[in-house]
This record gives C-alpha cells, structure tokens and sequence, in this order.
C-alpha cells in the first residue's frame, strides 16, 4: 500500500526525534511527546530546490525592554520616542499603546491626542544595542546567512543547515526559548519558502507567534483579500495610486494584471509575480546600505540661515565619521529641509566620490544658500551613491592623511576624543542655543 504525505511526515518527524534523542544521550520516549502538534510540519519535505527562510522580528521591542527593566510599567501603554510637549515621532510603542490607535512613525503630538494617559519617555539607545548584540548572538548559532534588517529583525537562510538541528520549526522554537530565558523577552517567528513569506508568516501571530507559509499557494490562499500593501515593495504612494483605480486587494491586482503593468511599468511585473508567490530574493549578510543621513528636528522653528549652516555641519561630521566605519564614500549627497508648514523639499548634488566631513559640508551648505528663506522645522543630510573606491588627487591625498589620522583617533578613542576647530565651534553655536 502506497503511503499518504501525512503518512511520510509523521514518519520522517519521528526519525527525527530518534536522532535528537540519540545525539543527546536519551532514549525516544522521553522526547516521543514534543508538543508539536500546533505546529505545521510540511516544512519537512520541501525539495532540495526550495530554501528555509526564517523570519524574526522581536515584539515591541524597545517598549519591551524598558518594561523588562521596568516591570511597574507593565499593562501599561508606553510610548518610545519623544515627549509630548517635543516635536518628533514615535519610535516603537507597546500593544496597550496600540490599542489606542498609537503606531510607530506617528507624529508624537498625535500619539499624545490618541493616548493622553500614556507613559512617554526618550529611547535609550546604547542599552537597546547591547541587547540587540544578545539577540544576533543567539541566531548566529544556527546559520552564517543572516541579513540584519534592524536591531531587533532580521532574515536567517537554513536551507543548509536545517538538517543540523531537526527541522525548521525546532530552529524557531529553539530561538524563541533562548531569546526569552537568555533577554527576558519574546519574539515573533515566520517560517516560509522565501523572505517575503517569512516575513509575512512571522506578522501573522504577534506577539510572540510562530507560523509557518510552506508554498506560493499557501501565501496565495491568505493574502488574496488583504490590502495590497501585505506585498513586498509597496508603500503607501503606491497602495493610494492603485486605489484611485479600484485596485485595493490583491485578488483585485491578479485580476487586473494589464492595468497595473500599463500603470507601473517592469515594476508592475515584478509587483505581481510576487502577489503570485515568486520571490527569489536571497538573504544576503553583506548588503551594503543603498544610503545613509540623519536629519534633526528644531523644537522651535528657525530662520536663522548661518546657524543652520553649523547645524549641517555636525551632521556632516556624523555621516562622515559612519561612512567611514563602513569603509565607504558617497557620489550624491542629498539636502532635505521641512518648513513650519510642514512642505518638504529635497536638494540634490553628484560628482566624484566624498567621504570627508568638509566635502560634505560644502555640497549641503551651497544647497541651503539656494533654498527660499522661511522659518525651517527640520534639517537633514542623506549620502547615496555609496561606494568603496575612491578618486583622490595629490591634494586630496594630504588631506585624507589628516583626516585618517583624526579618523584612527576617534575610532580608537570614541567619536568626541578630537574634534576639528569647524566642529568645535558649531557646537558652542548650537549648544549655545
């Protein structure tokens, strides 16, 4: 008599059992009644084509560790980011924040008007990173092809070494155990056959969930009535213009495939083909950013034109000495300036590679010297272009040494070991205010 599918699962599960218990010294019955059975096991027999993507994403996470540290704020809603006399959004919130209508990137004045009882407070960055490195630390032992998405997410590639440790879902219920009794927190788990299903299977059960999308149809069967952002790639511009045509779901994409290509173009096929399933997308552990910036937000706004000249100096020095960590250099900095109004504009320059805090400077100052003069709520530098060569003449060799040296310094020493006398004074100027 020929076996079912169900039949070779449950066999091979149980083989598995066997070889867990014999690696560790104990007989199968003591194991033989691993709760398991909640758990989706057709991960098992995905071909030697198909890879195991898992997806991590811890619940809440900064919200999470402050209430770990601080259990009195427990049940309580508890919003990371600024205060709500500041300007400035939210960084993460816990699910009692939620409730109320709170999410992240949400205007911090807002989050106030939705949820006036909850406990707000600044994120606390460096213990965040230190708990982040406990987390990494704990993936790490399962494979060595890990993308970083955040601190607290993140795609694992097991398909090579699932083998090792007994299946897909014992990996994820490993990390979770670990996780909980090494940080004190929980973590949500996707399983799936490529980072888009992950991803969406470790959404599918928060907080503290596991889930499993083992196929295309699979994925097809539970986003076919979902809006269209459940997809990979599209943000909210593109969700509102696919909505001023009709196309809300994505049953309602796959049913007009015509239109949202005449509408998108080669991003239109590839739009669809993963609302079908097909993501070939590799989990990649040395993926280099596409950008880096960083923007600051007055609390009250300024018109004073030379001041937000030092302003962009610091931060030229902040993505000067991060580029350099990295070993890059930038071919386009980017000027992004926010009026009172709230209008955003961007300014943009290209030319031979950058990656010293004067070039910086210069490009974003000549920027600001042609905006329209109005009263400015935020300022930003972003570097795109990134590359690791750069183009250097005789001049620019001693320059570099000079600013290698102080470079080596503050690398050694910590990033405010030495600082130029341009530095030094634009921060008197913006501290002095």
């Amino acid at each position: 008599m020929q076996k079912s599918v169900s039949d070779n699962i449950i066999i091979t599960e149980h083989l598995f059992l066997i070889m867990e218990a014999l690696s560790y010294g104990r007989p199968y019955k003591d194991i033989h009644h691993t709760d398991i059975s909640n758990i989706n096991t057709s991960l098992i027999h995905m071909d030697n084509a198909t890879r195991i993507i898992i997806h991590i994403d811890m619940d809440a996470f900064f919200a999470a560790v402050e209430i770990r540290d601080d259990p009195s704020l427990k049940g309580k809603p508890l919003i990371i980011g600024m205060l709500p006399h500041e300007r400035g959004v939210v960084s993460t919130c816990n699910y009692e924040a939620r409730a109320y209508g709170v999410h992240s990137a949400m205007s911090i004045k807002t989050a106030f008007h939705l949820c006036p009882n909850g406990i707000y407070m600044h994120p606390n960055i460096a213990k965040y990173i230190n708990v982040s490195h406990q987390i990494h630390a704990i993936w790490d032992q399962y494979t060595d092809l890990i993308e970083h998405v955040s601190l607290d997410e993140g795609y694992l590639d097991v398909t090579h070494s699932v083998h090792l440790f007994g299946g897909a879902k014992r990996i994820a219920l490993e990390i979770k155990r670990k996780t909980l009794a090494e940080t004190g927190l929980t973590c949500s788990v996707g399983i799936g056959y490529s980072m888009m299903s992950a991803k969406l299977a470790s959404e599918e059960k928060k907080p503290d969930g596991l889930y499993v999308i083992s196929n295309p149809k699979a994925l097809k069967r539970l986003i076919a009535d979902r809006d269209v952002r459940s997809i990979h790639g599209i943000g909210e511009k593109t969700a509102e213009a696919l909505k001023r045509i009709g196309i809300c779901t994505v049953r309602e994409m796959e049913q007009n495939q015509d239109i949202v290509i005449q509408m998108m173009g080669q991003n239109g096929v590839q739009l669809l083909a993963l609302a079908d399933g097909t993501d070939n997308r590799l989990v990649s552990s040395f993926s280099e950013p596409k950008s880096i910036g960083k923007e600051h937000t007055f609390q009250h706004d300024v018109q004073d034109f030379i001041y937000l000249q030092e302003v962009l100096h610091l931060i030229a020095h902040e993505l000067s000495y991060e580029i350099q960590l990295r070993e890059l250099s930038c071919r386009t900095v980017t000027l992004k300036i926010t009026y009172s109004d709230m209008r955003q504009i961007t300014r943009s320059t290209s030319g031979e590679t950058l990656y010293r805090s004067g070039d910086i400077f210069n490009a974003a100052s000549s920027m600001l010297q042609k905006i329209e003069r109005r009263w400015v709520r935020l300022i930003g530098i972003s570097l795109s272009g990134l590359t690791k060569s750069r183009q250097m003449s005789f001049i620019d060799n001693h320059k570099a040494s000079i600013d290698d040296t102080l470079f080596s310094i503050q690398r050694r020493y910590g990033r405010q070991s030495i600082q130029t006398g341009s530095e030094l004074h634009a921060r008197k100027q913006v501290d002095g205010d």
